[in-house]
């Protein structure tokens, strides 16, 4: 299909696997915020393991441009029947337009599944590229006679564009680490409020005193032992909450195989034996280290072990080994008693049915008041000594 602004040429594709691997890779390694959860191998282990597949909600739909054979600008645009999965909340959305006797699924989504992490949703080699991605994909959802689309956790040359597209930005909250040169551990914690440093002392002298010691693996030094024992753990933390997993043990096996350099895992220990794992993503982008703190699970209960292994463990390696920054993942204010900062994030939604849109807009006007000043009242409670 061309497209009507340019000489683009546009195709949506049923897979990831009808993109060549590199060409997406480079695209992505062009924005100004890629992550490890962009990449071509993550989104075809998603689709390869069956994780996002049309029979768990997910049917891929990817918008592409090309020019000449070679790829401008993409997406990873998925079909969803549902709203799990996301960590951006519209099921209220969704239940308005049914009582109204309207369907609101299928709607569109553009964003990595299971992956609440800020980057860049819509590759493109220039600004121009960009917007005619975003007009496409949206030509294509009218097409389809969609309820809606939606681009979540958005770099900001992605809001650009969406803000030039008329969509409907909303905002949320994360929390973030970032490092400041601290030396070691000890370091960091001598930057905190005294009450905060005496705090994640004894929740990390808990842990030890309970007989608890950890070690960590990196990219092909994690064994498939450690991967096997790693999804043990994540498997009945969901099923302790009372759902499935989202990921199979499959796409892990995928990431060994395919991104094993993208991983860090750090495996709790008592009396030799394994109790409980936490895996993290680390990326580069542009010379700056990232970490992202992902997934967890444990076999046995310790009181703050879910804090050593996944906030204090991942910290003290990012500090020993010149990690920039580490996020934390979606929601958590207990996450700031660990210095992880609030940040805003930000995603676009279109809706096509003209009323819904406006009330929809009104209701985003409101929540970005109360997110506003629920920031400002964060950012007063700074974990950091002060003076």
């Amino acid at each position: 299909m061309k497209n009507s602004s340019n000489d683009y040429v546009t195709r949506v594709l049923g897979s990831v696997l009808e993109v060549d691997p590199a060409q997406w890779d480079t695209l992505l390694g062009r924005q100004s915020a890629p992550s490890p959860f962009m990449r071509h191998a993550y989104l075809a282990a998603m689709e390869r393991s069956k994780s996002a597949s049309p029979k768990t909600g997910w049917t891929p739909s990817f918008v592409t441009l090309w020019r000449g054979g070679e790829l401008q600008a993409a997406c990873a645009l998925y079909l969803k029947d549902h709203s799990y999965g996301e960590y951006v909340f519209d099921w209220a959305w969704a239940n308005a337009y049914e009582q109204h006797g309207l369907a609101y699924y299928p709607k569109a989504l553009v964003a990595p599944p299971f992956t609440p992490v800020p980057g860049a949703r819509l590759l493109a080699h220039d600004a121009a590229a960009r917007r005619a991605l975003l007009e496409a994909a949206l030509a294509w959802c009218r097409a389809q006679g969609l309820s809606s689309l939606h681009l979540l956790f958005l770099a900001d040359e992605d809001v650009v564009a969406c803000e030039h597209a008329g969509m409907m930005l909303r905002h949320t909250v994360q929390f973030h680490w970032m490092n400041q040169s601290w030396r070691d551990f000890d370091g960091f914690l001598a930057s905190l409020a005294q009450e905060k440093r005496k705090k994640i002392r004894q929740e990390r002298r808990k842990v030890a005193e309970a007989g608890v010691t950890f070690r960590w693996s990196l990219g092909t030094g994690i064994c498939t032992a450690d991967w096997d024992f790693f999804y043990r753990c994540y498997e009945r933390t969901y099923y302790e909450h009372g759902n499935a997993p989202y990921l199979s043990r499959d796409f892990f096996r995928r990431m060994a195989q395919d991104m094993p350099s993208s991983w860090l895992m750090f495996v709790a220990e008592r009396g030799g034996d394994p109790i409980a794992s936490s895996l993290i993503a680390i990326g580069e982008a542009h010379g700056e280290k990232i970490a992202y703190g992902r997934y967890w699970g444990a076999l046995e209960r310790v009181d703050c072990l879910h804090f050593e292994a996944c906030y204090y463990q991942p910290l003290q390696w990012c500090i020993e080994h010149g990690f920039d920054r580490f996020e934390g993942g979606a929601q958590g204010e207990h996450k700031m008693a660990r210095a992880l900062l609030p940040v805003k994030t930000t995603s676009a939604h279109w809706l096509a049915h003209p009323a819904f849109a406006d009330a929809v807009e009104r209701f985003l006007e409101r929540e970005g008041q109360g997110i506003g000043n629920y920031l400002e009242h964060l950012e007063r409670r700074t974990p950091f000594r002060q003076g």
